[in-house]
């Protein structure tokens, strides 16, 4: 486990990591989610193995902390991530981010374009506000005190044991602040800023998800899009075959 302060203030956000070959993959999860819980089977498939491989929990998240007094915007968000990197001295990475990690992922790329050089997103949040029956869009539906007080159990409750499985672990105030600044999203939305990056960029859909919102501008953007048959929001669990291609960078 390795850890590196955030907030000026002597918080942490911890990884874990497996050795290998660089360009590294730096692994980031979506909200209420741990990276390695989702990411660490797929990095140890053989068509990524060897390559070295960073886990990282976002504030708030997982096994890193989770100050009270931290806004946890998606910049926010963003620039932890790149605490990161600075201190592993890594830079070309490749990102390979879920849902609201993904929305952090193109925000790190764009204000910090040496550290990136490959962006794997699956669906990821790119504008804002998210669908209403979306998790986050349910979760800033509460005002803080009432979702720290009652509406974390009843979200847990609602979102299904493999959610709530890693969601329970993540700090109620964090996550509510997480889930607010997703749905707020930043300036200019990460879908523009996705358009506009030099880097190679994948992004992935789940079917059961339904169509990609503003497919045609991504493609022509230089972004390719995939649609996974069979996967839903998750598609490196739904089919760990298939993502684990596309990250290798096969069709």
């Amino acid at each position: 486990m390795n850890e590196v302060r955030f907030d000026g203030r002597g918080s942490v956000v911890r990884w874990t990591e497996t050795p290998g070959e660089e360009p590294a993959r730096v692994y980031v999860h979506g909200l209420g989610s741990v990276s390695s819980v989702y990411h660490a089977h797929i990095a140890a498939r053989a068509e990524l193995a060897g390559r070295r491989s960073l886990f990282v929990d976002l504030p708030g998240h997982g096994i890193s902390d989770r100050p009270g007094d931290f806004s946890y915007t998606l910049t926010d968000h963003a620039d932890a991530l790149a605490a990161v990197l600075d201190a592993t001295g890594l830079t070309g990475v490749e990102l390979v981010a879920h849902s609201m990690g993904g929305a952090v992922a193109v925000l790190l790329a764009h204000r910090r374009p040496l550290l990136v050089s490959r962006l794997v997103l699956t669906e990821a949040n790119l504008d804002a506000p998210p669908p209403p029956t979306a998790g986050s869009s349910i979760i800033a539906s509460y005002e803080e005190d009432d979702f720290v007080d009652g509406g974390h159990a009843r979200v847990l409750e609602e979102v299904g044991p493999p959610w709530a499985a890693t969601m329970r672990l993540a700090d109620p105030r964090a996550l509510h602040r997480s889930a607010v600044g997703l749905c707020r999203g930043s300036d200019p939305a990460p879908r523009t800023l996705l358009e506009g990056l030099a880097i190679e960029r994948v992004y992935i859909q789940g079917e059961r998800s339904g169509e990609v919102e503003g497919r045609e501008a991504l493609e022509t953007a230089g972004v390719r899009v995939t649609t996974v048959p069979g996967a839903g929001h998750n598609v490196m669990l739904d089919r760990p075959d298939a993502f684990a291609a596309l990250v290798a960078g096969r069709r």
